[in-house]
C-alpha cells in the first residue's frame, strides 16, 4: 500500500492534526515489566462482545512489548494527566514514575488514579498497515471513574475540554 500523490501524506497528516481526539494511556504487564504508551486512536468497535481498536506506529520497543502482552489496560485521561501523557509519549520518558499516581492490584496490574474510566482487555487481532499496527482488543472489564473532563490532543498539543462552551 503506497501513495502515488506526494502531497497526500502531508495533507492526510494535516487533517488528523486538526481533528481533536481523546487521550488515553495503554498499559500492559509483561514478563519484562510494565509497559505503556500514550494513544489518541482508541475507538469502540463492538458492543457484544465489547471491543476497541487502537493503533501503534511500530511493532518494536514499547509498542512491540505491548503487542506481545496477554493483557492491556486503557486509562481515559483528564487534563491533570497531561504531564504523565507527555512522559508516556516520549521515547525514554519516565513511565510509571513516583508521583504520577500509580497503584497496583494483586496481579501487579497498574491503575492510574483520577482517570475518567479504565478498560481491561486482551488483544484478539492485529493488522499491519504500512509502518503501523491496528490492534483490536476484547474488553473483559470496565471500571467507571469519576465524572471529569477529557484530555484532548489536537495539532500536537494537549488541550482541556471546555465544557462551558461545548454544548450546542
Amino acid at each position: 500500500m503506497t501513495s502515488s500523490d506526494d502531497g497526500l501524506v502531508d495533507r492526510f497528516k494535516h487533517v488528523f492534526r486538526d481533528h481533536p481526539a481523546a487521550v488515553t494511556l495503554i498499559t500492559a504487564v509483561t514478563p519484562e515489566g510494565h509497559v505503556g504508551l500514550t494513544a489518541s486512536s482508541v475507538s469502540s468497535v463492538a458492543i457484544d462482545p465489547p471491543a476497541v481498536s487502537f493503533s501503534v506506529t511500530r511493532a518494536t520497543g514499547t509498542a512491540g512489548a505491548l503487542l506481545r502482552a496477554d493483557n492491556l489496560q486503557i486509562h481515559f485521561l483528564t487534563p491533570q494527566h497531561a504531564a504523565t501523557a507527555t512522559q508516556f509519549a516520549t521515547s525514554g520518558g519516565d513511565r510509571f514514575a513516583e508521583g504520577q499516581g500509580w497503584t497496583y492490584d494483586e496481579n501487579r496490574v497498574p491503575r492510574l488514579a483520577g482517570v475518567r474510566n479504565r478498560l481491561t482487555g486482551t488483544i484478539i487481532d492485529t493488522v499491519s498497515v504500512g509502518g503501523s499496527v491496528l490492534v483490536v482488543a476484547e474488553i473483559t472489564s470496565a471500571d467507571l471513574g469519576e465524572a471529569a473532563q477529557p484530555l484532548l490532543y489536537a495539532d500536537r498539543v494537549f488541550h482541556a475540554f471546555d465544557v462551558e462552551h461545548a454544548a450546542l
